[in-house]
């Protein structure tokens, strides 16, 4: 069918193989990764990042809509394969690269503006990556990428859900998250067991929520959130003390909660990213003891 990439025969041709060191599962249907691009919201003027450019599946749709993409693969018989057979446009530049390495910051200023990036992500690293995502935000524009599905409904929980977690709470802080799409697990080689869904993270401009935020600590900020849902089915009070955030005593986190509005006896996934903030504030105001 004409809707499917070639991307089985070309790893038979060209004896490769999905890595599962790499968590490699590459998408398949032509279709869906022009819906992804469209999806995706880059312009003629776009430069853009793609993490993980596998056999340019996502690449090569891309490349037709934007002026540049720098495309990091870790996998180096995907770039040999890339470099004798010429496969990509010429306006795409291929970088042998861990994209957990990689540093946003020294692109960005490459790229002249802060990144747009692409991606279809190994399920085995995706948080690693969404956590440098959050500690890089500043240089970057929106991240669309494909993840699976649990971990895309953690990005967008509610307050309460039992999805609801560190994730959700960090990226409130910095950025909206909205799902666009909903991918099957048909559309990959090979095929995984799970589903999948891409979600739009745009960090600039800045969403209206994220500018209303007082001026805080963020490194402080995912201590406390880190310390909160470090044992979330206990209280605020005995999470955070056992977190031993700056120093301060059971009695010291209890009067802070208490000052920030939130009652010691809730549970972390009751607490807003406003809320979270309020109490970081609070504790760096706090003498420690």
């Amino acid at each position: 069918m004409a809707n499917y990439l070639p991307i089985k025969k070309i790893l038979t041709e060209h004896q490769l193989a999905p890595s599962k060191k790499l968590g490699q599962n590459f998408l398949v249907h032509r279709q869906t990764a022009e819906r992804i691009v469209e999806l995706s919201g880059v312009t003629p003027d776009d430069s853009v990042l793609e993490l993980g450019v596998g056999l340019g599946s996502l690449t090569l749709p891309l490349a037709e809509r934007v002026k540049q993409v720098i495309g990091l693969e870790l996998d180096a018989g995907i770039i040999a394969y890339h470099q004798e057979h010429q496969s990509l446009p010429t306006n795409v530049t291929l970088i042998h690269q861990d994209l957990l390495k990689a540093d946003f910051g020294e692109l960005a200023a490459q790229s002249n503006g802060p990144l747009k990036i692409l991606a279809n992500l190994p399920y085995s690293i995706s948080n690693l990556l969404l956590f440098k995502l959050i500690e890089n935000h500043e240089s970057l524009d929106r991240a669309v990428l494909m993840l699976q599905k649990e971990v895309g409904q953690r990005l967008t929980a509610s307050v309460g859900s039992k999805e609801y977690g560190v994730l959700s709470v960090l990226l409130a802080g910095c950025a909206s998250v909205k799902t666009i799409m909903q991918v099957g697990p048909d559309q990959f080689h090979p095929r995984p067991k799970v589903d999948s869904v891409v979600v739009r993270i745009t960090f600039r401009p800045v969403p209206e929520r994220v500018a209303q935020l007082p001026p805080h600590d963020r490194k402080l900020l995912r201590r406390i959130v880190n310390a909160a849902f470090g044992q979330r089915r206990k209280t605020l009070r005995n999470s955070l003390s056992a977190g031993m955030i700056n120093g301060l005593s059971r009695e010291q986190i209890s009067a802070l909660l208490t000052q920030s509005g939130i009652n010691p006896e809730t549970r972390a996934e009751r607490l807003t990213i406003e809320d979270f903030v309020r109490l970081t504030n609070a504790v760096v105001d706090c003498p420690t003891g």
